[in-house]
């Protein structure tokens, strides 16, 4: 019996977890939705990059709301792009829990593929004393993490090595505090009603309730800008019903020629070759 129980243990090997209620109150201290996000900051972080003044002027108060956004176009017109680059704007830095503990089980969070640590001298997160911080937690930039194609239903819910019996943080838990960006939305290997359904509760609420593998079921707050990228209609994606319950829905239209020249003649500048209005010209009538 000692021996099937020593078996069942968590096998988390690392800085001591931090429970669940004291994470929840970090995670609410540097909320995204308390970020202050204005004009002139929008136009300093796409200083150089082609983007229309109107286009800043709907992602701005949607990135500073810090709800849920849905941006839709043809595609090449720059939203996957222009929707990383605004992580960027997400500012200061945050405090990301190396595992939680919840009752007796161990969740592990930290990923340093997702997770920029920041050097010791940086700028505080707003959640560090004078003093420093609490060192089962990590200084890292805001995350800012990214799926398309690739994600599935599973990848959203607690996940469970069996060798190493550890629980993994969801990818929304990871992106707390942060940006979860789904591109290519309607592109992924489960339908996308489900996907979106996913989102509902979280959206409305603020919480998401993931399960453990015994069935214990618990809250974790919700605190993360979820962005959807699509090149397909919204409307054949989702009902009106989910629809209104995203903050802003942002449409990326075509370049026109002149701005379409101009992003040509950055990347001229940037792989050192002559600018050629000719074969500008060529490509614009023949493609």
């Amino acid at each position: 019996n000692w021996a099937l129980e020593g078996l069942l243990r968590s096998g988390y090997i690392g800085p001591a977890p931090a429970p669940l209620d004291v994470y929840t109150e970090v995670v609410r201290a540097q909320s995204v939705r308390r970020l202050g996000v204005n004009r002139d900051a929008m136009r300093q972080a796409f200083q150089g990059i082609v983007v229309r003044e109107a286009l800043l002027d709907q992602l701005g108060p949607a990135l500073h709301s810090g709800r849920a956004i849905f941006v839709y176009g043809e595609p090449g017109t720059g939203k996957t792009y222009i929707s990383q680059r605004l992580a960027g704007q997400l500012g200061d830095t945050v405090l990301i829990p190396h595992a939680i503990m919840v009752g007796d089980t161990v969740i592990q969070i930290f990923d340093p593929i997702l997770h920029q640590p920041v050097a010791a001298d940086a700028a505080p997160a707003s959640a560090t004393l004078h003093e420093g911080h609490d060192p089962r937690y990590v200084q890292c930039r805001r995350p800012a993490v990214l799926t398309g194609g690739e994600l599935t239903l599973d990848m959203l819910e607690l996940q469970y090595d069996p060798d190493h019996k550890l629980y993994r943080a969801p990818l929304q838990l990871k992106a707390t505090n942060g940006l979860y960006l789904i591109d290519d939305l309607g592109r992924q290997r489960v339908p996308s009603v489900d996907l979106l359904n996913r989102w509902i509760v979280p959206m409305d609420g603020g919480v998401d309730y993931l399960t453990l593998g015994s069935g214990q079921r618990f809250p974790v707050l919700f605190d993360v800008v979820l962005v959807f990228s699509t090149n397909l209609n919204p409307l054949d994606l989702a009902d009106e019903a989910f629809l209104r319950r995203l903050g802003y829905k942002i449409r990326f239209d075509p370049l026109d020629p002149a701005e379409y020249q101009a992003v040509w003649r950055q990347v001229c500048a940037q792989l050192g070759i002559p600018f050629d209005a000719g074969m500008l010209s060529y490509m614009l009538e023949c493609f």
